[in-house]
């Protein structure tokens, strides 16, 4: 069948050689949306930074905005158009794992593609490299210390019902064992879930003291306050490998006590590479703008580390880039940063949510060379 062109692009988004068109999926509706606005503004800033340093193999790198917030098979779809018409010669972006698993095989070993969320690790397609955050390096370590210096070892899942949660609650139950702990209990909830009664109740017979929550945006956010309005949080806290603070401003101070969060980037991190970042962010988008927080600052780190991608190979060859990854590194808020596996090795924290921001506790321990 035949696919056309997504008919909001500008008209300069033509395939020539005037510039490198980049496509950037990130979520503009559904659970996901809420940080949308941050995504964008993210990759915008990297986009321009990269052009001021002279683009993309001498060319002016341009964002090709997609609503990766759509269903996947229709993100998927719109991307190919855009990659088999030439109009893109790369892709980034933060978009759910069920999206990136839908594009992935379409257009990976055809354009270099860079995925920035964080997710359920074992990616192997040609051609796609990863920023952000896997179980093995970002889960494990924080049960491992809420375990030591909380005593958690009963633990209860709540999750969207897609791939990301799925699989990383399997890895859950292994790092529970671990831990000297066990996965009491599961929950899966359609993502766009509202009601948490039943899910709750199960939580409190389980008897766990620790909520690892795998939900996305909206849904975290209406479950943290379901969860605060039960009473759960005075006897059972909550870890989440996906909670930036947009949710965190979401959820309100009253729904986040005891509530952690493990993650690559907090807006609260104050070394030289953040601050630099949030000086260049407020004075681009004013100091009333978002705040840039793990999820939309990851588009940021997507952008840069596609540039250099392809300024290492000096091609936008997929086979070329990959050849050349294991040499690449870049430096942006996270710090200097280089790959292995065609995944981005960085630092990992665990912090907790104080009021409207996060205290960060701890910086977790390296996470291991395989993911």
């Amino acid at each position: 069948m035949q696919r056309s062109l997504p008919l909001h692009l500008p008209e300069w988004f033509t395939a020539d050689d005037e510039a490198v068109n980049v496509a950037l999926v990130y979520p503009m509706q559904g659970p996901a949306g809420m940080f949308g606005p941050t995504c964008g503004a993210c990759a915008r800033l990297a986009a321009e930074e990269v052009n001021k340093a002279g683009g993309v193999l001498g060319k002016e790198l341009r964002l090709v905005e997609v609503d990766g917030g759509a269903d996947p098979g229709r993100v998927a779809a719109e991307v190919e158009a855009l990659v088999a018409t030439g109009v893109v010669r790369g892709v980034t972006g933060w978009h759910l794992s069920s999206v990136r698993q839908a594009v992935a095989p379409r257009i990976a070993h055809r354009v270099p593609y860079v995925y920035t969320a964080l997710y359920e690790g074992g990616e192997r397609t040609e051609g796609v490299f990863l920023t952000s955050e896997t179980p093995a390096g970002q889960l494990l370590p924080a049960m491992r210390w809420l375990a030591e210096a909380r005593g958690v070892r009963r633990w209860f899942v709540v999750g969207n019902d897609y791939v990301w949660p799925r699989r990383t609650a399997r890895a859950a139950r292994r790092y529970a064992r671990d831990c000297r702990g066990r996965v009491c209990g599961e929950a899966y909830l359609p993502l766009g879930a509202d009601d948490f009664a039943g899910v709750l109740r199960r939580v409190e017979r389980s008897e766990a003291d620790g909520v690892l929550m795998l939900l996305v945006g909206s849904d975290a956010v209406r479950f943290n306050r379901a969860f605060a309005d039960s009473g759960l949080d005075l006897r059972c806290l909550r870890l989440s490998t996906l909670m930036d603070e947009s949710m965190l401003l979401g959820s309100g101070p009253d729904a986040t006590v005891g509530l952690f969060s493990t993650a690559g980037f907090f807006a609260s991190l104050a070394d030289r590479n953040s601050m630099d970042f949030h000086g260049l962010y407020a004075g681009r988008f004013g100091i009333d703008a978002p705040v840039p927080g793990s999820l939309g600052e990851s588009c940021y780190e997507g952008v840069l580390l596609l540039a250099a991608l392809v300024e290492r190979a000096r091609t936008l060859d997929v086979s070329a880039i990959g050849a050349a990854a294991e040499h690449v590194s870049y430096e942006g808020p996270r710090g200097l940063l280089g790959l292995s596996g065609r995944h981005v090795r960085q630092r990992i924290y665990l912090a907790e949510a104080d009021g409207h921001d996060f205290n960060v506790l701890a910086q977790l321990p390296a996470p291991p060379r395989r993911t």
